[in-house]
């Protein structure tokens, strides 16, 4: 290893005892290629198999709790003890790598793919004439904060590492903290700290699963989204005081998902300042954050690591391109890793189907391609 990438390379001992090998992260990526009955196929594993290789947490794609909420074609599932033997199967792959293996768990809200979904409603907190989705009762409400605690317990049983709460990128539980997608004048919406309520209430209930089942080293974080473009939409006040109130749960990691490191704040807070830097000066050293943000190459790793907004690194786009991204940094190969996806070298990626369709049209919240213009998306 050249010595100048050592400090991506310390183990950090979580707040349950639990140790990280290091401080790289594969962050969640949707890969659309489950089977339909949401267990893991070849493809999938295949897609797995040395992207954990010198990774310390490798965070799965995001993980369905209840079939309502399918968002995704191809999306795998932590809904009843029939996806015990799938999720085994994903944890161990990832495990033999060495890295932690984290369940992304995953309601779509408001988002969910009526095609997808069947019979079901779409459903949201509040009705929004868009998605077709109508407001959840209070009875739904309740059942799904349980259907998150049951995907941790299939998890727990299935021998993952930990969970991670999907609370990000306008899915259900972001939906619910937002003014601008939840108008409900119950307990559950209108001011701040109802719309807190239902992320809060699905923290405590994915906690006490951990305690009950897991080996007390049962790793749980939450990702989150920082603001909304919205006028009535998240801003960073709003996601500071959220970060007030998780950093006095039994969690052991916050997740921001952005699309830029760097990227300063938008409102709501010093807009001089970058979003990571506000969300890590509010922590206070209370929990590790993980950034990340278009991080392609070693250099560009290992300097948003020295900024000190962040005690881990997540990687998406590099590690799509990049399978053994973490190997080659380890290895000193960090001259071989490439930034740009060449449509030639589909063979050499083992990315699914699905998604090296979706690649090879070349959207900005995909790997750059070769010889094609490129920019990441503003949000």
């Amino acid at each position: 290893m050249n010595p100048i990438y050592a400090p991506l390379f310390q183990p950090y001992t979580l707040n349950n005892g639990a140790e990280i090998r290091n401080r790289l992260v594969v962050a969640p990526m949707t890969h659309y290629a489950s089977n339909p009955d949401g267990s893991a196929s070849k493809e999938e594993l295949a897609w797995l198999r040395g992207r954990a290789g010198n990774i310390g947490m490798f965070i799965t794609a995001a993980t369905l709790v209840s079939a309502e909420g399918k968002a995704f074609p191809g999306q795998p599932e932590s809904i009843s003890e029939d996806d015990i033997y799938s999720l085994r199967r994903v944890a161990a792959t990832i495990q033999a790598q060495g890295a932690k293996a984290i369940l992304q768990i995953h309601h779509g809200g408001k988002l969910a793919l009526k095609d997808l979904i069947g019979t079901h409603d779409i459903i949201a907190p509040s009705a929004d004439e868009t998605t077709g989705a109508r407001a959840m009762t209070d009875e739904e409400i309740r059942r799904t904060i349980a259907a998150f605690a049951q995907a941790a317990e299939l998890a727990v049983v299935a021998g993952f590492d930990g969970v991670e709460i999907h609370g990000a990128n306008n899915y259900l539980i972001q939906q619910f903290y937002s003014g601008h997608s939840n108008r409900r004048n119950d307990e559950w919406g209108g001011s701040r700290e109802n719309r807190m309520a239902f992320p809060l209430a699905v923290v405590k209930a994915v906690t006490d699963v951990a305690k009950r089942c897991g080996n007390g080293q049962f790793i749980i974080g939450y990702r989150f989204s920082p603001e909304e473009p919205e006028a009535s939409g998240l801003t960073m006040e709003d996601t500071l005081a959220l970060i007030d109130a998780l950093v006095q749960t039994p969690l052991q990691y916050l997740h921001v998902s952005l699309w830029d490191f760097y990227k300063k704040a938008r409102r709501g807070a010093d807009t001089a300042l970058t979003r990571m830097q506000l969300i890590h000066q509010r922590i206070g050293g209370k929990l590790p954050l993980i950034g990340v943000g278009n991080l392609f190459s070693a250099d560009q790793i290992l300097a948003a690591y020295q900024t000190g907004w962040a005690e881990f690194i997540a990687l998406g786009k590099t590690v799509m391109i990049n399978p053994n991204i973490g190997d080659l940094i380890a290895n000193g190969e960090e001259a071989d890793i490439i930034t740009r996806l060449d449509p030639e070298q589909e063979d050499h990626y083992r990315i699914p189907p699905n998604l090296w369709a979706a690649c090879l049209r070349g959207p900005a919240y995909l790997p750059p391609l070769k010889d094609k213009a490129w920019a990441p998306v503003d949000l």
